[in-house]
């Protein structure tokens, strides 16, 4: 039976892919107008970048999603002012958050779950102020009961200890967890792991038809149906 509902966040209760796209547009054009680099030299040079933050970590924790720290690097690198990392890292968080709207239907099957008496929950990678400021801007931050960051526990999805402290926060067993979201590894194999519920948050159809043995929903409409069941 299910008693909790946890979620992912990214590409599910919005569409990160769309936001981050407005995003680095925004970065191309700073890039551009600062420094004279095109945007194909400069994923370039920020996926150089990141691999040397993961090698300084050397494990996935929240750090390494750390966009500033990246241009802080690259500024490094080329000698650049260093508040040219500050004023690239705000830029980016303040126009993804900026644009990012709430998955169709999110809101309201939230907020009839939350009437119904199901724990809500977020399970999610990244750093906390950047998921927190997220929910609030798709206005779902209210509707939460707890979140659990990669950033609080040290490690990412689909590490067992992520799973573990959302059932430990929503006070129930793993096995009455039902947890939804986009990732295939981390948020439905990753649950699986330690005997939660799981659910693929697939709006494209064709791609969950390759799937069938996933049990996946396309719409948040879906999920308030499979639970009336």
């Amino acid at each position: 039976m299910v008693k909790a509902l946890i979620f992912d966040i990214d590409n599910t209760l919005y569409s990160y892919d769309k936001a981050h796209a407005v995003a680095i547009e925004k970065l191309y054009d700073y890039a551009s107008q600062h420094f004279g680099m095109d945007p194909q030299t400069l994923n370039q040079e920020q996926k150089a970048a990141a691999a040397v933050v993961k090698q300084h970590l050397n494990w996935e924790c929240a750090a390494v999603h750390n966009r500033t720290l990246r241009w802080q690097m690259l500024m490094e690198k080329h000698g650049f002012s260093l508040e040219h990392a500050l004023a690239m890292g705000e830029l980016y968080w303040d126009t993804l958050i900026g644009v990012a709207e709430p998955e169709p239907g999110a809101i309201e099957c939230l907020t009839a779950l939350k009437q119904a008496g199901y724990v809500l929950g977020v399970g999610t990678d990244m750093t906390l102020e950047y998921q927190l400021k997220k929910l609030k801007k798709l206005q779902m931050l209210p509707l939460f009961d707890f979140l659990v960051s990669s950033e609080e526990v040290n490690i990412e999805k689909p590490d067992p200890k992520v799973f573990l402290t959302c059932a430990e926060k929503a006070g129930v067993s793993p096995e009455n967890c039902l947890f939804i979201g986009d990732s295939m590894k981390k948020d439905v194999l990753g649950p699986r792991g330690v005997g939660m519920q799981s659910l693929w948050y697939c709006p494209d159809a064709e791609k969950a038809a390759q799937h069938p043995e996933i049990d996946s929903i396309s719409h948040f409409d879906q999920l308030l149906t499979r639970l009336a069941r």
